[in-house]
């Protein structure tokens, strides 16, 4: 992964865990906040200053564990253009985007939280845990159904065109037999790739590129299915 990358994904991750107060401690420009606009902002702002110091002691600790200090500071050092740019765009309001947070429990299992009105709420997705409103939320109810051997859940996945003859039998077969180790390696790809990856999407097509390949998706009767991954 690039270095530029990198310092996206760091960000990402950070105003996540400031937004739910995960750790800030000795920030020059004001301890850590419960609000994720006011955390955003802080680090932000320590960016756009130079202070790296205080930016890296608003990571959270996950974060902190992935790039240690001298790291964090040699990334910014390299390539203050960059660092400048993310700092001013982090610095735009957030009024006209959705903070939000995943959260993942002891089964792997992923549930999104939305900061709305200055408090967190449940999604959707909590209640519609095989969602296909979206892309994203199809490769995670993708990966979930996986996850617990649905084979019935995963043919709603499959488009019209590519379920003639296929039921969840010969899926399982299929997916437990011959092709599990591919099905082994998209999951770990996919799973990884969903923490940072931008889903591109164009009209009724999506795509998403994880190691190794790329998840295809296409919008049929209203909901999003998997094409092909390649």
């Amino acid at each position: 992964m690039r270095p530029s990358a990198i310092l996206q994904a760091l960000a990402l991750s950070t105003f996540v865990s400031l937004g739910l107060a995960a750790c800030a401690t000795g920030c020059g420009a004001g301890k850590g906040s419960t609000d994720p606009a006011v955390a955003l902002a802080n680090y932000a702002k320590a960016l756009h200053d130079g202070r790296t110091e205080d930016a890296y002691a608003m990571l959270s600790d996950e974060a902190r564990r992935n790039v240690s200090r001298p790291a964090f500071k040699k990334l910014a050092s390299e390539m203050p253009e960059e660092v400048a740019d993310l700092a001013k765009s982090l610095q735009r309001p957030p009024s006209s985007s959705t903070v939000t947070a995943r959260v993942t429990n002891t089964k792997g299992d992923t549930l999104l939280l939305i900061f709305e009105k200055g408090e967190w709420h449940i999604d959707a997705s909590a209640v519609d845990l095989y969602s296909q409103e979206t892309p994203r939320r199809t490769a995670e109810s993708f990966l979930r159904a996986l996850d617990k051997k649905r084979y019935d859940v995963l043919l709603k996945f499959v488009p019209d065109a590519l379920r003639t003859g296929l039921d969840a039998q010969r899926l399982k077969e299929s997916w437990e037999g011959p092709d599990r180790p591919l099905v082994l390696r998209l999951k770990t790809n996919l799973k990884q790739a969903l923490l940072t990856a931008k889903i591109e999407e164009t009209g009724e097509r999506a795509a998403l590129a994880y190691e190794g390949g790329t998840l295809l998706f296409v919008r049929e009767h209203g909901v999003w299915r998997i094409e092909n991954f390649n």
